[in-house]
């Protein structure tokens, strides 16, 4: 593909984003993607969509599993050629652009987008293809409630012209993707988490459920037939072909984000069996489900921001001592109530273990269900006070990173 040549404002918009994406990385400032894609769309406001004309886009927005699942979507899709992506999580326009102007022309570029933020990516992108994943409640004191957002997903997915690959297991991104101008591919994803998706989005009654369908007692709404499905440890695809995955990630969640990113790479021309074979290349996603042996301890990191993440967490963690991290910083929320609508039974029986900036809040939620636990005042600590071998590690974002830090420090 013939690199289109970017007009002259939005080359030296490129070159600021990068120079100062450089200078961020150099001083120990982070890896530059938010303060170079700003700098750039300063300069230049349609920045973004200057740096996708010409390329194959897809994006990929959800609640949960969006990181992983643009991940393996980009490893997938790297079968026919070089990809850009936002492989560090920056999940704004922000990133979006400081990614794109660093990765120089490519032909694809498989973009993760913040939920809150696809109206606007869309427009900006005009993608070939966006992936919707799920709608949950998360970060209480500053997000939409999640109705919202689905009727924004809804409202934006009518100009969209391209392939649309949806959870047919959430009832909100169903209905949100059923107004797509273009086709939609279902996959047979999951939700277990349902707390959030009780009343329909279209006319207010209840969602019924039963042996894997869901449908509203008061409209036409239900779940639609899938193409793609996760069945015994492998993914089904349109053909009835089942394609068993050597997935290096745990749980069914990432089998589901796997369907999602063979879906996608299938849309855009990848032949199934060679993105099957590029997933098992993904090995940790920004230090995610990866393992780190100290002290005869194998540390295992999971990341989990809200219920719907919590619960996955829990089925993806072994039987083993589990260390809980909470924090309530900026990038996590203020608000921690939505701990309470977690299910905390799963640790009953194992040494736990509660620690970060909240781990007072976790203690107390923790005595409610009835869970014993110790507390710790930081990770070391709490490291310290289980034995050696398997360890658990589930924290949400701002704690995750934390700990990522704390172990790096001791390499």
């Amino acid at each position: 593909m013939t690199a289109i040549r970017l007009p002259v404002r939005a080359r030296l918009a490129c070159a600021v984003a990068r120079g100062a994406a450089a200078l961020s990385r150099a001083a120990g400032q982070g890896d530059g993607s938010v303060i170079g894609g700003r700098l750039g769309l300063l300069l230049d406001q349609d920045l973004l969509g200057h740096l996708t004309t010409g390329r194959t886009v897809a994006l990929v927005s959800g609640t949960n599993g969006k990181t992983t699942t643009t991940r393996l979507t980009a490893a997938a899709l790297a079968a026919i050629g070089p990809v850009a992506s936002n492989a560090l999580g920056a999940n704004m326009p922000t990133g979006h652009t400081s990614a794109l102007a660093r990765a120089g022309h490519t032909p694809y570029a498989v973009l993760e987008v913040d939920e809150h933020y696809l109206p606007g990516v869309l427009a900006a992108t005009r993608p070939h293809v966006v992936a919707l994943l799920n709608l949950s409640r998360d970060q209480l004191d500053r997000a939409k409630e999640v109705a919202l957002l689905a009727a924004a997903w809804r409202a934006a997915l009518r100009g969209h012209s391209g392939r649309t690959v949806a959870n047919a297991d959430d009832p909100l991104v169903t209905w949100a993707a059923q107004a797509t101008a273009g086709g939609v591919t279902w996959v047979a994803a999951g939700q277990r988490w349902h707390d959030d998706s009780w009343v329909c989005p279209e006319c207010g009654a209840r969602i019924e459920r039963s042996a894997g369908a869901w449908w509203c007692t008061g409209c036409a709404l239900r779940r639609p037939d899938p193409q793609w499905t996760v069945r015994d440890g492998g993914v089904v695809d349109p053909a009835g072909t089942c394609h068993r995955l050597a997935l290096a990630l745990p749980g069914r969640a990432n089998l589901a984000n796997a369907a999602t990113a063979l879906a996608v790479a299938a849309s855009l021309g990848v032949p199934v069996a060679d993105a099957a074979d590029r997933l098992a290349e993904v090995t940790s996603v920004a230090g995610r489900y990866a393992s780190v042996v100290r002290d005869g301890r194998t540390i295992r990191l999971l990341l989990a921001k809200n219920p719907a993440g919590w619960l996955e967490a829990f089925e993806m963690a072994a039987d083993a001592p589990t260390l809980l991290a909470l924090n309530a910083r900026g990038p996590d929320g203020l608000d921690t109530s939505w701990i309470y609508d977690v299910d905390f039974a799963p640790l009953r029986g194992r040494q736990v273990v509660v620690t970060g900036d909240r781990a007072l809040d976790l203690a107390v939620r923790l005595d409610v269900d009835g869970i014993a636990f110790t507390h710790a005042p930081s990770f070391r600590h709490a490291l310290a006070a289980v034995p050696a071998g398997r360890v658990e590690v589930i924290a949400n974002y701002t704690a995750f990173q934390d700990i990522r830090a704390e172990l790096d420090r001791v390499e």
